[in-house]
């Protein structure tokens, strides 16, 4: 029996602050199949990237689904600016790079 999917909210700002919750909040679905909603990002910072990118790596490894919908205009701004790809994410919703 396969795990239920589970959609999480991205915080506005994905700093330093808010990567330790993200990081938890991750934690404690693993083993589902993850939905991070990118709509309210205003600020993607580094260790918010990090840990997405960690998760996103870790959830592949386990041969499940890990996705983000809805990215708004700062955070696909902010993987430019990181040199980040939407793919290495599975962003839906962005333009192609």
């Amino acid at each position: 029996m396969s795990a239920q999917a589970v959609s999480l909210p991205l915080p506005a700002r994905l700093d330093l602050k808010a990567a330790a919750p993200l990081r938890d909040d991750l934690l404690a679905v693993r083993g589902a199949p993850v939905t991070l909603d990118g709509s309210a990002v205003l600020q993607l910072g580094a260790s918010g990237l990090q840990v997405l990118l960690a998760a996103a790596e870790t959830w592949r490894a386990e041969g499940l689904d890990f996705g983000i919908v809805d990215p708004s205009a700062a955070f696909l701004e902010g993987l430019r600016q990181m040199g980040a790809s939407s793919s290495s994410l599975a962003v839906s919703g962005a333009l192609p790079q």
